[in-house]
């Protein structure tokens, strides 16, 4: 079974950076697609950045130049680093997975993973 935790998560003021980190166990697989969501109080979940196992990247319009998804396969851990935090990107985010295949998208929709983490609070304070 493939689990995720989340981790990195606070509150900063605007302009901060902050840097979650996702660390995945439970599968041997090579091939994978996995990202980070976010989801806002009153706001549906948002696809923010996704990677797949042959390092092909995707990010929302909102994010990018400011967030950078990387990974390292040595720990088994995935990292959204966070730059240039604004109000908006308050959410809570998570980790998400799909393991033995590449993302069926560009792996910024919910439908793309199956398995999931608990979240992380981000907050930013202007």
């Amino acid at each position: 079974q493939v689990q995720l935790v989340e981790s990195g998560g606070g509150s900063v003021q605007a302009g901060g950076s902050l840097r979650l980190s996702c660390a995945a166990s439970g599968y041997t697989y090579s091939t994978y697609c996995m990202g980070w969501f976010r989801q806002a109080p009153g706001k549906e979940r948002e696809g923010v950045a996704a990677m797949e196992s042959d390092g092909t990247t995707s990010y929302i319009d909102s994010v990018k130049g400011r967030f950078t998804i990387s990974q390292d396969n040595a720990k088994n851990t995935l990292y959204l680093q966070m730059n240039s935090l604004k109000p908006e990107d308050t959410a809570m985010y998570y980790c998400a997975a799909t393991v033995g295949s590449y993302c069926s998208g560009a792996g910024l929709k919910e439908y793309e993973y199956n398995y999931w983490g608990q979240g992380t609070q981000v907050t930013v304070s202007s």
